[in-house]
């Protein structure tokens, strides 16, 4: 059951960690560890999946009881969870190439790759200043066509000027609230860290989907959209998805897919 794999999941981590263990211990524990997110990504999506079956974490459970002794070759072909690790600036580029068909995709902007880390870095609303404008977007949900299939997901919000800069904090939602087959739920609301009439001609507002890859031990961009200046009014809107890595200049733009999948936001004005 998943309660039960989740438990078997936590204890992995928690050994992973222990500096009693041989190399060849922790990597056997972090591989046990990554089987487990493959199964946990299994069941919650409603496609089938041929990595990770059912009965699979049954082997599991004698190897981690016996870890000390154990010295067979493991059972499954995957790579370790690594102890979350945090990339230098750069090293990130280099990790990431082979991917999907619905993926890939050209343009300058952020690196493909983050270091894993536990997200939501929300702001609060900023004061009210007469005459002044503030907006309020609720990330309701987003569609995938594996949504049930992502690890961790949430996104990130950024305000960029046309040459990629940011113009406000970078903020990140907590984890997504729930996954169904096509549409991963937030239901967050991000307080826009500047007043509307502030933001600078060209401005515009990023939406980054990120994922946890166990079989690559880190976080990735999975696609993006974004929203310009003149599309800021109250109400319900859809915005198109895009290939990554994020274009932030916005001049190679490259639709996810032609399947009828945005995301879906709500905007709420705020004056004085």
């Amino acid at each position: 059951t998943f309660q039960s794999h989740r438990h078997l999941q936590k204890e992995a981590e928690a050994q992973h960690n222990n500096s009693e263990f041989t190399e060849e211990q922790k990597k056997t524990i972090g591989k046990i560890a990554t089987c487990l997110e493959l199964r946990s990504a299994a069941l919650q999506s409603t496609q089938s999946q041929e990595e990770f079956k059912p009965e699979d974490p049954k082997k599991l459970e004698p190897i981690l009881k016996n870890i000390l002794t154990y010295n067979k070759e493991f059972p499954f072909d995957v790579q370790p969870v690594p102890l979350r690790r945090i990339l230098a600036p750069g090293e990130e580029e280099n990790l990431e190439f082979e991917e999907d068909e619905e993926e890939g995709g050209a343009g300058a902007g952020s690196p493909d790759s983050f270091p894993a880390r536990v997200p939501s870095t929300l702001l609060p609303r900023l004061p009210l200043e007469p005459g002044m404008t503030l907006l309020t977007i609720r990330i309701e949900k987003i569609g995938l066509k594996d949504a049930g299939q992502c690890i961790d997901p949430y996104i990130t919000v950024s305000i960029k000027d046309l040459n990629g800069i940011d113009l406000t904090p970078v903020q990140d939602t907590p984890v997504a609230s729930r996954k169904e087959d096509t549409y991963i739920h937030f239901n967050v609301d991000i307080e826009l860290q500047k007043h509307v009439e502030k933001l600078i001609k060209g401005a515009a507002l990023f939406f980054e989907l990120k994922h946890y890859k166990p079989k690559k031990w880190f976080t990735s961009t999975k696609c993006f959209a974004f929203m310009e200046m003149d599309e800021i009014k109250p109400g319900s809107m859809v915005i198109e998805l895009y290939k990554k890595p994020t274009d932030f200049k916005r001049n190679k733009l490259q639709l996810l897919t032609k399947k009828l999948l945005y995301l879906h936001l709500h905007q709420t004005l705020h004056k004085e």
